[in-house]
């Protein structure tokens, strides 16, 4: 099977972004300046041929493709594989509330335990090993669609931090100690159900400069 190429896009800004609360599968809007990158992102990228848009189905990283698709004529094909990770009762809070509220848990998830589970609230939460597997399940199933072609794929922080480790080998208990940022593009190649990284945060477009172009 030929390489596909991804571009892989974290959607962009929110308002909870901005406060550090964290959102998982609570279906937060981009903010006006997400709105401001989203066109950014479609228009670094109105040169490169496109054949297919992939999106999680949160608002979020949705408008962020509908800007890439719309110029194009294509249509967003929506998958929830693609999704933020599932934290539970974590979801809504801001990080300072989830250390004082679950001091233990909260301890948990930032000694990277990879199979530990938040509390479940409205939703029941993925350690981060379920995660992993869906969101690169799902990064290689939209490859796989499109053997040879050229796709964008626009996700969530989790899933672009899924990306890299599964192209580097990196173990998922090791640090982020990578950016994963608003509105970055990412580039990919998958062959034979493998991912390989080619570059990783372009962010020119999301100059001060750049940005007020479109305004």
């Amino acid at each position: 099977m030929p390489n596909t190429n991804i571009i892989l896009i974290r959607h962009g800004e929110t308002a909870w972004n901005a406060e550090r609360r964290l959102q998982g599968h609570i279906d937060i809007a981009l903010n006006a300046e997400g709105l401001r990158q989203a066109g950014a992102v479609a228009d670094a990228l109105a040169g490169e041929h496109v054949d297919a848009v992939f999106a999680s189905d949160l608002q979020r990283a949705l408008q962020t493709a509908q800007a890439i698709a719309a110029a194009r004529g294509i249509t967003v094909s929506q998958d929830t594989a693609l999704r933020e990770r599932c934290y539970g009762r974590f979801e809504g809070l801001l990080y300072a509330e989830i250390e004082q509220r679950f001091p233990a848990e909260f301890s948990a998830w930032q000694a990277r335990d990879v199979d530990a589970l938040m509390p479940a609230g409205v939703r029941v939460a993925e350690s981060f090993r379920q995660f992993y597997a869906r969101s690169v399940d799902g990064i290689v199933a939209a490859a796989n669609a499109h053997p040879g072609g050229n796709i964008v794929v626009v996700a969530h922080g989790g899933v672009l931090e899924c990306a890299y480790r599964a192209a580097l080998d990196l173990p998922l208990e090791t640090p982020r100690n990578f950016p994963v940022l608003n509105a970055s593009i990412n580039r990919f190649t998958v062959q034979g159900g493998k991912l390989a990284l080619a570059s990783w945060g372009e962010v020119a477009h999301l100059t001060p400069r750049a940005l007020d172009e479109l305004s």
